[in-house]
């Protein structure tokens, strides 16, 4: 099930079954010359999606959260971001609102390296919260909350491996490229020259830094290697992955 496209109805008869939901979560920032600005947000909206597809009564995703922190990306025109305390707050409120009517597991797909740190922070404000309420456990379901970036399953990791050895990179990756190349083929751009064609590596300070040391957005990648087929073999094997691990998080 996806919850934008379910009634009310709909989910209360989950909730039935399952106090479980995925919610993708992810950025919206520069991704180089040929990657898009969604990419972050789209490759676990893209991989929750599909693993839905292949078990449509197994999982229930949310919407995307697809406004993270990306303020080092400011230097690229488009980058939206949010400050890690609005990003915080924002994340209260959704999962509060889910609490609400009876969800008790949150696995948020990740998308975006830098929104770690900030997700675990939101994470450790949730459980604050509870913890701090004068009412204690009374009347009050359990909670449980998990973040797994979609790149860092073993399996989804040696795959990329296996297609990128060379030129996989940091930044504007050629997995995550092929990922949004899959789920929108018609907006394929893999033939864009970039030059040099691997680019700089290096460490990321501020929207100024980045931008002076990483001019066109990448960070020790060649993006050119992505390709619509690449997706799909990684998005296969995430989708399984996250199949997999949302059973064991659900049991």
């Amino acid at each position: 099930m996806r919850l934008p496209v379910s009634t009310w109805p709909d989910i209360e008869g989950w909730l039935q079954k399952s106090k479980t939901i995925v919610i993708p979560i992810g950025s919206f920032e520069q991704h180089g010359p040929n990657g898009f600005i969604g990419t972050d947000a789209l490759c676990p909206e893209i991989i929750a999606n599909h693993a839905e597809s292949l078990a449509p009564g197994d999982i229930l995703v949310g919407p995307t959260f697809n406004i993270g922190c990306a303020q080092h990306h400011l230097g690229f025109t488009g980058t939206i971001t949010l400050r890690p305390t609005t990003m915080i707050a924002a994340m209260v409120d959704w999962t509060e609102s889910l609490m609400r009517h009876g969800f008790e597991r949150l696995y948020w797909l990740n998308g975006h390296g830098g929104n770690i740190a900030t997700i675990e922070t939101a994470f450790a404000e949730i459980h604050a919260r509870r913890s701090f309420d004068p009412k204690g456990a009374d009347n009050r379901p359990g909670l449980s909350l998990k973040r797994r970036d979609w790149w860092d399953f073993k399996d989804v990791m040696g795959i990329c491996n296996q297609l990128y050895p060379v030129g996989h990179g940091s930044h504007a990756t050629p997995s995550e490229v092929s990922v949004t190349y899959w789920g929108y083929p018609e907006r394929e751009r893999s033939k864009t020259e970039m030059s040099p064609k691997i680019a700089p590596a290096g460490t990321i300070g501020d929207a100024v830094q980045y931008r002076r040391d990483f001019p066109d957005g990448r960070i020790g990648s060649d993006p050119t290697q992505s390709s619509v087929e690449d997706g799909g073999k990684i998005v296969a094997v995430a989708a399984k992955c996250v199949l997999e691990e949302v059973a064991r998080f659900s049991a």
